[in-house]
């Protein structure tokens, strides 16, 4: 059974390590599957067209190294590197990819749940001189939660990794479209894009804002929006008919934002670097906010 966070305003369902989705991509440590807001649904799913597996994604899920797993370089072929928030995943490939199945020896987890906070703890193994500990706290508070991060590297190796959250949201379950719109702390670069997968035009690019003159039927992609320059990791997502409003906001600063979205559901995704010497830690927080609109 999920842990249940809710007051009068929000409910949150959070599936335990343990629960439901146990595969190599997302951090166990946060599986938020349910979101609502005054009993409105707004969380969604990765896919709609019957392949909801459950090794894909929904509500937010959060990921380290999407790129690039740690140690994986080094690791000899039917070896074991790491995948953080996950386990050890046994290489089977000569190049990482983080939709790939892996044979996986999870990490140890522990669990602290309170009525209004969730503390989850991920300690790995040591492999190839990398190991670490995470400690995140997920907290309710009256129209907003906080997700807390705490990463320490207890091996003798640099962790050089990311981390975003990849937010599957569709506000009342109403398809993307005109009733949306995106908003970012910061001036679009389209120029400066890495990727730009809008293969039916609906997707429509502002100076700060992104919107929708119909459904898109096909999956759209947009990467580096803030063109590899620092900027407030924010942003804020509206729906006009349901006259709902959801922000995320970092306490840390990002050079890179995506978006992702399809028929069903949006995702933009603020990333962080991560760069952590042996024996140090590093902290950061994810605030999520809702409200309405008049």
């Amino acid at each position: 059974m999920p842990h249940i966070l809710k007051n009068n305003t929000l409910e949150i369902h959070l599936d335990l390590p343990s629960e439901n989705y146990r595969h190599a991509r997302f951090d166990w440590t946060g599986k938020i599957s349910t979101l609502r807001f005054h009993n409105t649904p707004l969380e969604s799913f990765e896919r709609a067209d019957g392949q909801n597996a459950p090794h894909v994604g929904k509500g937010l899920y959060n990921e380290f190294g999407i790129d690039r797993a740690l140690g994986f370089e080094e690791t000899e072929m039917g070896g074991w590197f790491h995948k953080i928030g996950v386990g050890l995943l046994k290489k089977n490939n000569s190049e990482y990819r983080f939709d790939r199945d892996y044979e996986i020896d999870p990490a140890d987890f522990a669990v602290n749940a309170e009525a209004h906070r969730v503390l989850i703890s991920c300690r790995s193994k040591t492999v190839n001189g990398y190991s670490y500990l995470l400690n995140k706290s997920i907290e309710l508070n009256d129209n907003s939660f906080t997700i807390n991060y705490y990463l320490e590297n207890t091996g003798k190796k640099d962790i050089i990794t990311d981390e975003y959250t990849h937010n599957f949201i569709a506000i009342d379950q109403e398809p993307i479209g005109n009733k949306y719109i995106l908003k970012f702390p910061f001036q679009i670069k389209p120029e400066l894009f890495e990727e730009t997968v809008n293969p039916e035009g609906k997707v429509t690019i502002g100076q700060n804002k992104i919107s929708f003159n119909s459904t898109p039927k096909e999956p759209f992609f947009f990467s580096n929006l803030t063109g590899n320059e620092l900027a407030k990791a924010s942003w804020e997502l509206v729906n006009l008919q349901s006259k709902i409003g959801i922000s995320e906001t970092g306490n840390f600063k990002t050079d890179k934002v995506n978006l992702w979205g399809w028929t069903h559901v949006i995702s933009p995704e603020l990333f962080i670097k991560i760069v952590l010497k042996p024996g140090k830690t590093t902290e950061w927080s994810r605030t999520y906010e809702f409200y309405t609109i008049h």
